[in-house]
């Protein structure tokens, strides 16, 4: 099926490149019986995928159901997917069939996958891999025939290594992955949605439809739009209600957009440059960290150095409480300039060598110290553990990763605890 025969039939607005992609592949896939994992963001339209799957595989005459994962209690879900016995649980008055009971030979589609509990997910896990579930309170098998469709709005191989989320679930639910693009990364289609939006509720309500100008459409085009389509739409339909004029501008619409338009995301900004920089990883942020304690300790002690070689720059520092410390320390005898630890593990500290007969400096040595991340990570580790007693959920606790993440740690680094 074409895509433009699918975007016709579905309402679906666009042509930017990503969103074309991500239709073709739901069109692909559609005939298949592979599971499929939806990401996005939240307003972008991952329902509407599913549908667009179902509707154009072989099960599109048998039953379909879009179910909220995040929107069901913890304590009811299991009943809620799988059916209950009669007297399971309180209030357990008759049995009562699952969504994978009564979709049998249809599509369940699990939005927010992400929130299911991890008894739930190894329950759904068996689905998936065997095709069968117990109602809950029973002991009897049965088996269904149900294509899974999935979608989150979170990084959940993130939510696997918090321990959150089933690394094999995941790959089992992954088996053909759609992206759908956020509608900042495809702005070209915000005018033609915008205007789709004003036209509909024109025509529901009998009114003539609200129109942007040039600098309106710029400022639409360039809102981050945090809520995606879904929060498009919602202002569309606010200032169609609204907006005494029809002809909307740019002064007008800035009282139905919000004032925080940037990226709230946190980045770090490398020192000395106008341009941000993302770090991938926590390793590539550590590194930096180190790379710059090192730079600052550096330059400390080159200045201490050219403070003793050169009496008059101390001289010129008369307010410097350092400068008046560092004469009374020289007027001292008994005064020896010794290495002394800095508390940043950066390099080691400079070595001096004083004559008790003059204030001549003899000798200057630096001798650097490895860098090796991996080295200084390991020994992070090693001191977490010994502070917690080698109780390895504090310990992770305090280095800021999950447990997960630390037993990998120790097998990689072969830290015996």
């Amino acid at each position: 099926m074409e895509i433009q025969s699918i975007k016709n039939r579905f309402g679906i607005i666009g042509n930017s490149p990503a969103l074309n992609f991500a239709l073709q592949v739901a069109a692909q896939v559609s005939n298949t019986d592979l599971n499929v994992l939806i990401f996005g963001e939240s307003g972008v339209g991952k329902e509407v995928f599913s549908q667009i799957i179902h509707s154009l595989s072989g099960r599109k005459h048998n039953p379909f159901i879009a179910v909220n994962c995040g929107a069901i209690p913890e304590g009811t879900i299991d009943s809620e997917l799988f059916g209950h016995e009669k007297g399971s649980f309180t209030g357990a008055v008759d049995s009562r069939k699952g969504y994978f009971e009564t979709v049998n030979g249809g599509t369940i589609f699990l939005d927010e996958i992400g929130e299911l509990p991890l008894g739930t997910q190894a329950r759904l896990l068996r689905v998936l891999e065997a095709g069968e579930f117990i109602r809950v309170g029973s002991s009897k098998v049965q088996k269904t025939d149900v294509r899974v469709i999935a979608a989150s709005n979170k990084d959940l191989l993130e939510l696997t290594d918090k321990g959150r989320f089933r690394e094999d679930l995941y790959y089992r639910l992954s088996t053909v992955p759609i992206r759908v693009p956020a509608l900042r990364d495809r702005k070209e289609d915000i005018p033609l949605l915008f205007r789709k939006f004003a036209v509909d509720f024109a025509e529901r309500y009998k009114a003539a439809p609200v129109q942007l100008d040039d600098e309106a459409k710029s400022l639409l085009i360039n809102y981050a739009w945090p809520g995606n389509v879904r929060e498009l739409k919602n202002i569309a339909e606010q200032i169609s209600v609204l907006s005494q004029d029809k002809q909307i501008t740019a002064e007008v619409l800035r009282k139905f957009i919000p004032e925080t338009s940037s990226n709230r995301l946190p980045m770090l900004i490398s020192n000395g440059s106008a341009n941000g920089h993302e770090f991938a990883n926590e390793r590539d942020i550590l590194y930096k960290l180190f790379f710059d304690m090192k730079k600052d300790v550096t330059e400390l002690k080159k200045m201490f150095v050219e403070i003793l070689r050169d009496p008059s720059i101390a001289s010129s520092l008369q307010h410097s409480t350092f400068a008046n410390e560092l004469k009374e320390l020289k007027s001292n005898d008994s005064y020896q300039p010794i290495a002394t630890q800095p508390a940043i593990a950066s390099s080691q500290p400079v070595v001096l060598h004083n004559n008790n007969n003059n204030n001549d400096i003899h000798a200057h040595e630096e001798i650097e110290e490895s860098l090796n991340i991996m080295d200084k990570e390991k020994e992070l580790i090693i001191k977490a553990l010994k502070k917690h007693k080698s109780k390895r959920k504090d310990a992770a606790s305090d280095l800021g990763i999950s447990e997960r993440t630390l037993y990998r740690k120790l097998k990689e680094y072969d830290i015996d605890e």
